[in-house]
């Protein structure tokens, strides 16, 4: 990725997220100074894909977005997207709602729900961060994703252990692993960290 100076764009975001954090605990205390190197530099991780895959007006559902970990940074770097966050937890979609009026991100949406009872709607891009191993979440994402749309799991240095178990759930959806983008952390130790792009076949 490009050289890790985004404190000053992700300045404000920080502030009120960790103001936020205060109150709901949504990442650790112990994180709370690894803010940027392990949450905020990990979510936009996504632009290594969006160099390689061009998307204009396009629509992005973020499963699990907790504490707003990637859907808020990637809202407030891609403005031409529509992004929508779901989780079922009340206290994690209040806190991005505070954080999305604060910052005044018009381009961000949340849904307090499972999102297995999303099924009015797809999209062109879904993500995944820290939510359940890849054979489990393929099974919520894919049946929401377009036919010409790619399904981002954010996956530590075991990516392809996870993709063997989840070969049978990709056969069944009649999807396939079309690249894995690996990267690392701008920590004092190595942090590996994977983007396994899937799409339908």
């Amino acid at each position: 990725m490009a050289k890790f100076d985004i404190k000053s764009d992700f300045g404000e975001y920080a502030k009120i997220f960790l103001a936020e954090n205060s109150k709901l605990n949504l990442i650790s205390k112990n994180d709370e100074k690894f803010l940027y190197e392990k949450h905020i530099y990990d979510s936009l991780a996504i632009n290594l894909f969006f160099q390689k895959h061009k998307f204009m007006h396009a629509t992005l559902l973020d499963i699990g977005c907790g504490g707003g970990f990637p859907c808020v940074p990637i809202a407030i770097e891609h403005p031409e997207l529509e992004v929508v966050g779901i989780d079922s937890i009340r206290k994690k979609i209040n806190a991005i709602m505070n954080i999305k009026e604060a910052l005044n991100i018009k381009n961000l949406s949340v849904i307090c729900a499972r999102v297995e009872n999303l099924n009015d709607k797809k999209f062109d891009i879904i993500t995944s961060r820290a939510v359940a191993d890849l054979s489990k979440i393929c099974e919520y994402a894919l049946p929401l994703l377009k036919n010409e749309g790619y399904f981002v799991a954010y996956k530590s240095k075991k990516a392809l252990e996870e993709i063997e178990k989840a070969k049978p759930v990709l056969a069944k959806f009649q999807a396939s692993v079309k690249e894995i983008i690996d990267y690392t952390l701008p920590l004092d130790e190595v942090y590996e960290r994977n983007l396994i792009v899937i799409s339908l076949t």
